[in-house]
Parts: structure tokens; sequence; C-alpha cells
């Protein structure tokens, strides 16, 4: 617990900076229920995994290789969860991830988008495109748009965004730069990458309405995490010194993913972007749905490309 969580208050849900994961699921029964995790083999994800299963649910647990994915069920020691490779940066592997999950016909109480990269300290691609966006949103896009059909009639779909969205560029998705040749820096890419999450969240939940279906776009905190594997060695060392003073804990940092997965209290803010288990007001651009229906159709358009 950094000091930071300890001096800030705890929000309208009961819940704040310093509740844990278990924490906001205390007393939730997740026995017969089923989650679909991405990332789950490190850092927020490993622990998102442990507090579902720890709770009773069953989780198909996505990671880089179905390797990982087996050895942190293993780990967690959960004999119903189902490890899938799936490697965000690979249409392939996204593919052959949603083929497999159609053919286990798992009906999802939720869907949880928590893998992802950041800062990559050089411009970087993948299939055309800068990596950051590529992994963090499109590769999130095509696999949780093609599984949405096993999405329960009253599913969560909660994405991993981050306040880091705030870092986008002005013109917040930079459709004629999404291949980062005309500029790129680390954090403005990773912003525009997360400002991306946050408005397929925002799209996807405006496209749920008149069902019981929901969808949040999450900021974890900022967490010392495998995530910042790609940054700096100087960046490394400053995250070291800072974290006791304001670095959330790995159990922290999964908090907020897991409160909008199962919590009742929730469904109160369907569609918000949300921070220590509160809702919290994102850029104003964040909620420019004109953007977010652009990017859902930009996004849909590359996978043509992709041929996928």
């Amino acid at each position: 617990m950094s000091l930071l969580s300890i001096l800030k208050p705890k929000g309208k849900t009961g819940f704040g900076s310093s509740s844990t994961a278990e924490d906001v699921s205390q007393g939730i029964d997740l026995k017969g229920k089923t989650y679909l995790l991405t990332g789950s083999n490190s850092g927020i994800g490993k622990e998102t995994l442990r507090v579902l299963c720890l709770r009773g649910a069953k989780v198909v647990a996505l990671a880089r290789t179905k390797e990982k994915a087996m050895e942190v069920i293993k780990e967690v020691g959960n004999a119903e969860s189902v490890g899938i490779a799936c490697e965000l940066s690979d249409p392939k592997s996204i593919s052959d991830a949603i083929l497999e999950i159609q053919k286990g016909k798992w009906q999802f109480d939720g869907i949880i988008a928590n893998a992802g990269i950041m800062a990559l300290p050089k411009l970087e691609k993948g299939h055309g495109y800068e990596l950051q966006f590529f992994t963090n949103h499109i590769g999130h896009f095509y696999l949780v748009t093609r599984i949405l059909g096993q999405l329960k009639d009253d599913g969560r779909v909660v994405i991993l965004s981050s306040s880091a969205h705030s870092m986008a560029p002005k013109a917040t998705i930079e459709f004629d730069n999404l291949d980062g040749s005309k500029s790129y820096t680390a954090w403005k890419a990773y912003g525009q990458s997360k400002m991306a999450n946050l408005l397929f969240a925002k799209e996807l939940n405006k496209r749920f309405q008149g069902t019981k279906k929901t969808a949040f776009a999450v900021h974890p905190g900022v967490i010392s995490t495998n995530l910042g594997r790609h940054m700096p060695k100087i960046a490394s060392v400053v995250f070291a010194l800072i974290e006791p003073l304001f670095l959330k804990s790995i159990p922290e940092g999964a908090a907020t993913q897991v409160f909008c997965a199962v919590h009742p209290k929730a469904l109160e803010f369907s569609g918000s972007f949300m921070a220590d288990s509160n809702p919290k007001s994102p850029r104003s651009d964040a909620e420019n749905m004109e953007i977010a229906k652009k990017l859902w159709d930009v996004s849909e358009d590359i996978l043509k490309k992709l041929g996928v």
C-alpha cells in the first residue's frame, strides 16, 4: 500500500485507491460464472485471475503462449479454468484463439481485456501500424467483437484503459498517422492506444443500449508491473524509487477491473471511465461519440485489410 493510497479517501462506492481485488469481491459468490481474461499470466492480470478463481469462477485465461496460460492456472490451482494462446500483436494468433473460444461454446459473464504494452522507446510496427495501437486496441477490438455472441445477456466487458489517455494527441486519435511514421513519441503513442481503449468501451456500451449488457473502461492506477518492460532503464529506476510513495500494489491495481466485472454497484456506472473502483471524468474528447464511431469503423477497415 502506497502513501498516496492511504491518504486518498474512499469514493461513493465505498472503495478507493487502497482497496484490493479481494476487498471489492468480498462476499461475492462467482460459482457457476465464467470469465475471459487476457494477459492472465502476470501483473494485475494474474491477480485478477487468482481472485476470480478464489471466488469460485471459471476463467478462460489468455496469454502469449498456451504454456504461460496453463502455468498460471496451475499456480492458481483452479482445475476448471482453461488456458489459450493469444498474442495480441499477431492476427493469426488472435484468429486461432477466437476459433478455440467459439469451439468451447462458453457463455461469459464477463470479458476482461487486460493485456497491453507500454511506452515503447522507439517506433515499432505491427502489420503496418504503430505497435502499441495495434496490440492494445486493434488486437483487443478483433478478439472482443468476434466473441460478443458468447457474452451472456447481462454480461460485462471491461477494457483496461489508463489515465495516460490524457497524453493522447490533441486530435484524440491521429487517423492519418496510425503507423507512427509522421511523428512518434513513446508516451503520446501509448496515450493514443489508451484513448482508443476508452473510446472502444464507450462505443461498445452505446451498442449495448436496450440490453442488460454493459461495458467499462478502467484506469488501474500507476503500478509496478511487467507492462513497463520496454521502458528505458532510467525510467524503470525512477519507478522503483517512487513506488513506496505513489505506486499501487498489484492487488490494488487489479481492484477496479474486478469491481467492474463482478460487483453489483458497478452497474450504476455503466459505460463509465472507472478509477479506484469509482467513476472518474476522462479527458473531454474521450466522450466524443463521433470519434468513437469513427474509430470503430476504422478498426473494422483495418481488420478487413488484414484479411481477418
